[in-house]
């Protein structure tokens, strides 16, 4: 019996040994969803659905016919139209005040911020561009370069009568490279450039190093040129190169356009060129409004769950993780961490969890047969965590649902192309909504705002309170988001002083007609 039992001890010893350690010698198996693991057993909590009245009176919810197609209609013609060009086209001048170089860092949205803001400096100090250079994403290790994302002949053929740009330094200054200026103080790098710096700065302090040397390199660069106090002529430009110069490489595109394909006509077989891909979708439910889709950037990964501060109802474990990690990346240093999770809510600081984007969908007219497009489909937590969503939204697709992995083979891997395919994706929906604001929900708004299309914004500060409050019942809720989101679905909202152009281009960048 000693002996039976020492045996036990051991094998119970042994596997809790292997339990610890398994974290260490199979990392991957913790880590499908962010870029550290969590600490052991943080997401095997799933964790249950925090509003379930809501969600079961969801499940059973009847939408009018009048709600639906109003929720579905295109927005109306507001009186405002694109309005990027001068009145009369403009030569370069002859002679270039030398060559401009930006580094810029980031993900894809904002650098592609940053390359506005360039050609934007490159402008007011008649300089030559350089084509930006994006460093390697310290998160996501996307080596990707503007090359990879954007179309260059098309970049350069539209802004021909606006700047000169060239893909390379000239042979005389060869040696202007990222790695020369990582290798010590040099006088043609400008390390100052403050952010949101006005016309005069960049006259006054990179003009004379342009003249002196021929070429400067702004590093960092990002966020430094400022939303006002401009000449009308560099605004319009910063919205033709964001809306019209920047397009993605032709194998994003037909990516993309393939997915969007796929989503609005999800009834056919339809098969990829060359790939033998297959996919059959006649079995769907039939939706309403048949050819239209929504795409939804839940944008809820662990880095925006760790930094927020908020519970997310995974109990201790979890908190704890989230704790750890926000220790780990930012050392402690997130304002949110010294208010409680209902301070937090109350002021709309928490990001919206799949569940609660999915109580503020159904609220607000759509369907379980509505079809879904998931940008971002990444969850902290997994599938645990999106179950409820999917409960509520059957039709869930995303990149890896609709492409085979032949098609996806240029793109999987690399963050910022798989950026640019939801970011295409999202372009062409009827309806964006994104869970919280971020660089591509910013990016998302100002481009379909330009083009007038709809998008629905949270109120996160109406939508807090109506959480938190466990008593409140469906059709006070449904009433309570209706009221709330009545102003929220792509009316134009006119830029105020110190608003960035890119998430409200209106009026820089449109006239009224």
């Amino acid at each position: 019996m000693k002996y039976h039992h020492r045996n036990l001890s051991q094998r119970m010893a042994f596997a809790g040994l292997f339990v610890l350690l398994l974290p260490i010698l199979s990392p991957h198996l913790f880590s499908p969803l962010s870029r550290s693991y969590p600490s052991l057993f943080s997401e095997w909590n799933a964790p249950k659905p925090r509003h379930l009245p809501l969600l079961k009176a969801a499940l059973d919810r009847h939408i009018p016919v009048g709600q639906k197609n109003e929720l579905w209609s295109p927005l109306p013609y507001q009186g405002w139209k694109p309005c990027i060009e001068p009145p009369t086209i403009h030569t370069l001048p002859t002679k270039s005040q030398g060559y401009i170089q930006v580094f810029l860092d980031g993900g894809l949205n904002q650098q592609r911020m940053g390359i506005c803001d360039a050609v934007a400096v490159a402008k007011i100090l008649n300089a030559t561009l350089v084509i930006p250079h994006l460093e390697v994403n310290a998160v996501w290790q996307d080596t990707s370069s503007f090359a990879d994302i954007f179309d260059v002949e098309h970049f350069i053929d539209t802004l021909s009568h606006d700047v000169a740009i060239v893909k390379e330094p000239p042979s005389d200054y060869w040696w202007s490279t990222r790695e020369y200026y990582a290798t010590g103080i040099r006088a043609m790098r400008i390390k100052t450039a403050p952010v949101h710096g006005s016309a005069d700065w960049y006259l006054e302090n990179v003009l004379p190093v342009l003249q002196s040397y021929g070429i400067a390199a702004i590093a960092p660069f990002s966020h430094r040129l400022a939303f006002d106090k401009l000449p009308p002529n560099i605004q319009r430009l910063r919205c033709k190169v964001n809306f019209h110069a920047l397009t993605f490489v032709p194998h994003i595109r037909v990516l993309g356009d393939a997915l969007v394909n796929r989503l609005r006509h999800p009834f056919e077989k339809f098969h990829t060129s060359g790939t033998g891909f297959l996919k059959d979708r006649m079995n769907d439910t039939e939706s309403e409004g048949s050819g239209k889709f929504v795409v939804l950037h839940l944008r809820f990964d662990k880095d925006m769950a760790a930094h927020s501060s908020c519970d997310f109802g995974g109990g201790k474990a979890e908190r704890l993780a989230l704790a750890k990690y926000r220790q780990l990346l930012w050392q402690g240093r997130v304002l949110n961490s010294q208010f409680t999770d209902e301070a937090l809510r109350k002021q709309g600081r928490c990001p919206l969890t799949p569940e609660e984007i999915g109580l503020l969908l159904a609220a607000l007219g759509f369907s379980n047969s509505t079809r879904l497009y998931l940008a971002s489909h990444k969850v902290y937590g997994g599938e645990a965590r999106i179950s409820a969503l999917k409960k509520l939204f059957p039709l869930v697709d995303h990149k890896m649902s609709l492409a085979s992995a032949e098609e996806l083979a240029k793109v999987d891997g690399k963050a910022s192309l798989l950026a640019a395919v939801d970011y295409y994706v999202s372009l062409q929906s009827d309806i964006f909504i994104s869970a919280s604001p971020g660089n591509m929900h910013n990016a998302l708004v100002g481009h379909r705002a330009y083009l007038n299309l709809k998008t629905i914004r949270p109120n996160m500060v109406m939508l807090g309170p109506l959480f938190l409050n466990k008593s409140l019942e469906w059709p006070e809720f449904q009433y309570a988001v209706l009221s709330g989101h009545k102003s929220r679905q792509g009316q134009i909202r006119l830029r105020k002083e110190g608003q960035s152009i890119y998430t409200y281009p209106i009026p820089d960048c449109s006239c009224q007609s």
